[in-house]
């Protein structure tokens, strides 16, 4: 009798279970492609908001912007990661952001952003080199940017396109914020004639032009916590890092990254929205995207993990632009860095 009625049971509790995953609300996170969180944290925030997450990486955080941009007449996504103060102002003036008011956007700080958007890590864009390429060829560190323009140091630099790659345009704004608008577009002419090379994002950088990976460039604009990265995930479990930063004057950004609703996104996903806000402030993400995502933690009193703590120093001054200066230049900024490097 028992088994008369166990297939006719199995039949209803999966048609329950597949109903209840149909009722399941999705909430759509658009971030760039170095988003990445562990899978228990998010599946915990899944169960607590009772949502399902649909995480759409739009690589670089420049691509991630101008895809948010092009949708903005049917949004393709409730909340957004990633936002970064040298793209803010382009977002903004695009009117894709919605302001966020909850708890987090008024907790202290260590850094800020325009109001509604709420600041999730910050890191600095700089120069890193290969230790030992260049103790292999008894070549000096460069000690300013103008060395970089010497023959010695032809074709050793990679940099990252500033209109796909917020590490690009950040190193960009860092140039004009150190040297000047004049002197800067100047370096940037002469660093062409002396071979820089541009590709579209950190990650061909890094990964693939970088010496430390394979490639033909010793010094690469990345991070200052990329050291730290080294010795993280070094097989031979180093103890110092192969790789370190050049603080140069004119060569160093503050970046600052956060999070923000989605202007047109439907009403009934703001409530898990504000929640994946929160979650992205909450104790346990501000301790993990130290490892994972290798940034600096927005919270204040967020404790340094070790590797980071050891590896990971930051710079004792940087160069920074005004916000209103920015807003009212990057385009223009652009334009003519996109003639002097690239045409």
């Amino acid at each position: 009798m028992q088994r008369r009625f166990l297939f006719p049971l199995l039949i209803s509790s999966l048609c329950l279970a597949t109903a209840a995953a149909a009722q399941t609300p999705t909430l759509r996170v658009l971030t760039h492609g170095s988003f990445d969180l562990p899978k228990e944290q998010l599946a915990q925030f899944e169960q607590d908001a009772g949502v399902k997450l649909q995480i759409v990486k739009a690589g670089d955080a420049g691509e991630m912007v101008n895809k948010l941009i092009l949708t903005r007449a049917k949004p393709i996504a409730d909340v957004v990661f990633g936002i970064d103060n040298t793209l803010l102002p382009r977002a903004q003036a695009a009117g894709v952001l919605e302001s966020y008011s909850g708890p987090a956007s008024g907790r202290a700080s260590v850094v800020s952003m325009a109001e509604g958007v709420v600041p999730v890590d910050y890191g600095y864009v700089n120069l890193n080199i290969d230790k030992a390429w260049f103790a292999q060829r008894g070549l000096a560190l460069p000690t300013s940017l103008a060395d970089l323009t010497k023959p010695a140091y032809a074709k050793l630099l990679v940099v990252q396109n500033p209109a796909t790659s917020s590490p690009g345009q950040a190193f960009l704004l860092a140039t004009i914020a150190g040297l000047g608008e004049p002197a800067a577009f100047e370096w940037w002419a002469q660093m062409r004639r002396n071979g820089v090379k541009v590709v579209k994002g950190w990650s061909e950088a890094y990964y693939t032009e970088f010496t430390r990976n394979g490639g033909t460039r010793p010094i690469v604009v990345s991070y200052a916590s990329s050291p730290a990265a080294e010795v993280f995930y070094s097989k031979d479990k180093v103890t110092e890092s192969p790789t370190a930063n050049l603080f140069l004057k004119g060569g160093v950004y503050r970046q600052v990254e956060g999070v923000a609703l989605v202007k047109g996104a439907p009403t009934a996903s703001r409530e898990a929205a504000g929640r994946f806000v929160e979650f992205l402030r909450s104790a346990p993400v501000q301790q993990s995207l130290q490892t994972t995502m290798w940034m600096f933690p927005a919270e204040s009193g967020a404790p340094r993990v070790d590797v980071m703590r050891q590896h990971a120093a930051e710079p004792a001054t940087f160069d920074a632009l005004a916000t209103a200066l920015t807003e009212q230049q990057a385009k223009t900024w652009l334009r003519r860095w996109t003639q002097v490097v690239l045409k």
